[in-house]
C-alpha cells in the first residue's frame, strides 16, 4: 500500500506561509495616517491577487494547449485552474472590501479597481455557466478554451491597466504612491514576497487537489 509523501515544495509552502502569518502580525510596520495597523492587511490582500493571476495565467496556456492538441487532459487542468484562481479572487475581492472599510469608511466605494475587479470575476463565472449548458465534451472543451483565452486577456486590463489612467484609491494608482516608499526598513518587503511565494504555491497545491479529485470523478463515473 502506497503511503502519501508530502513533497518538499509543500513542506516548504507550509514553512512559507507560517512565516507569513507571524511575520504579518509580529514585524513593526510603518504607522501611517488612518491606516495605521490595517496595512498589516496589504501581506493578504496582494499575495491572494498573485495566486489569482499566476493560476488565470496557467488556466490560459493550458486552453491553449487544448486547442492545438485536443487533449481533455488540457481541458482539465485548465478548468480546474481557473476554479482555484476565482476561488483566490473572491478572497481576494472580500478582504480588499474589509480593508476598504477600515481604511476608506465604507465596505464598497466607487473606485475603479474595485468595481473593474468585481466586473472580471463576473466574465469568469459566466465561464463555469458556459461548461455547465455544453453537454458534448469536445464542444465544451473548445468554446470554454475559446472564452477562457478571451476572459484573461479582458481582464488584465481591467485590473492593471485601466485603474492607473484614472483617479484610484488604490496605492500606485492614480496618484497615490504605493507602500515601499514608505517602508524604509524593508520589513515589509520581505514579509509580502514571502507571502506571494507561499500563496502562488498554496493555490498551486490546491489545484493539484481538484485535479486529482476531478479525476478520481471520472475514474468512478467510468465504473
Amino acid at each position: 500500500m502506497n503511503k502519501y509523501k508530502l513533497s518538499w515544495w509543500k513542506i516548504l509552502t507550509i514553512i512559507l506561509l507560517y512565516y507569513t502569518v507571524i511575520g504579518g502580525f509580529l514585524i513593526p510596520v510603518p504607522r501611517l495616517h488612518i491606516l495605521n495597523e490595517t496595512i498589516r492587511m496589504n501581506y493578504f490582500h496582494v499575495p491572494m491577487w498573485f495566486a489569482m493571476i499566476s493560476l488565470f495565467g496557467y488556466s490560459v496556456w493550458s486552453s491553449i494547449q487544448y486547442l492545438r492538441t485536443q487533449n481533455i487532459e488540457s481541458d482539465d487542468r485548465a478548468v480546474e485552474s481557473v476554479k482555484v484562481a476565482f476561488f483566490f479572487g473572491c478572497l481576494g475581492l472580500a478582504t480588499g472590501s474589509i480593508w476598504a472599510n477600515a481604511t476608506w469608511g465604507a465596505f464598497w466605494t466607487n473606485d475603479p479597481k474595485l468595481n473593474n475587479t468585481a466586473i472580471g470575476l463576473l466574465i469568469y463565472s459566466a465561464y463555469f455557466v458556459l461548461r455547465g449548458s455544453l453537454e458534448d465534451e469536445t464542444q465544451r472543451g473548445r468554446l470554454s478554451a475559446v472564452y477562457n483565452i478571451f476572459a484573461f486577456a479582458v481582464f488584465i486590463p481591467l485590473i492593471f491597466i485601466l485603474p492607473r489612467m484614472s483617479d484610484s484609491l488604490h496605492p500606485g494608482s492614480g496618484n497615490n504612491p504605493t507602500f515601499r516608499l514608505f517602508d524604509t526598513s524593508h520589513n515589509m518587503k520581505l514579509v509580502v514576497y514571502t507571502a506571494m511565494i507561499s500563496f502562488i504555491a498554496l493555490g498551486w497545491w490546491l489545484y493539484t487537489l481538484f485535479l486529482r479529485i476531478r479525476a478520481i470523478k471520472k475514474l468512478r463515473d467510468e465504473i
